[in-house]
């Protein structure tokens, strides 16, 4: 899908490539070996669909930048190339230049899969007029409010939102996230393998359309 002058593939579960002037994945998990290689890759957590060390191997490169959470550090060995690591949590912001990223929390309010106590995170990233917030595993919690309006000024505001239940939201809730936080466009995301279904992304869809929310199912690229 284009936006601008960027370009958002869904890779399955919860993995993204992002391509404007930089290659950024998120929480690449099961992609081809023939991958295209990473400027940037961003890890919300340390569980093994999100954190793949075997996934990041097919598209790291010397330079390479790894965003992570502090516990997924234990996980990260050695690659073959040489690459760059940054330790973050919620409330960071980075400056990459043409990129800026805040880091966002992410966990559960009455699961027992994702404590806030983790410090896993969720990312928005924003280039020039494409903001995109991909939330990590979470339920919906107090501190999307602060992302109210993001789509205004002429942005488009992108969301990728779980949707599979269990250990994130149902789709129901990712569409109450979705109406508290108004993003130009709603994607459904951590379904389809693991946990969740096609039907979950088509209910959160409908439900956002209840709402008011353009919301869009991306076929995985």
């Amino acid at each position: 899908m284009q936006i601008g002058d960027v370009e958002i593939k869904w890779l399955g579960h919860a993995g993204f490539l992002i391509k404007n002037s930089r290659m950024i994945y998120i929480d690449p998990y099961n992609i081809p070996e023939t991958s295209e290689k990473a400027d940037l890759i961003l890890i919300t957590h340390s569980h093994y669909d999100h954190c793949s060390v075997a996934d990041m191997n097919k598209v790291v490169k010397e330079g390479t930048t790894l965003v992570i959470p502090a516990d997924c550090q234990s996980k990260i060995t050695k690659f073959n190339v040489p690459v760059k690591m940054k330790i973050v949590e919620p409330g960071q912001e980075l400056d990459l230049g043409n990129v800026k990223i805040n880091i966002l929390p992410a966990y559960n309010v009455d699961k027992p899969f994702h404590s806030k106590e983790e410090g896993w995170v969720g990312y928005l990233i924003k280039m020039n007029d494409v903001l995109i917030y991909h939330a990590g595993d979470t339920d919906v919690i107090p501190e999307m409010q602060k992302l109210t309006g993001y789509g205004g000024n002429e942005k488009e505001f992108i969301a990728l939102l779980p949707v599979g239940g269990r250990f994130t939201m149902t789709a129901e809730e990712a569409a109450d996230a979705a109406k508290l936080i108004k993003p130009s466009l709603a994607i459904p995301i951590h379904y389809g393998s693991i946990v969740g279904t096609e039907e979950d992304a088509e209910e959160f869809c409908k439900l956002c359309e209840e709402f008011g929310v353009n919301a869009k199912i991306l076929k995985k690229g």
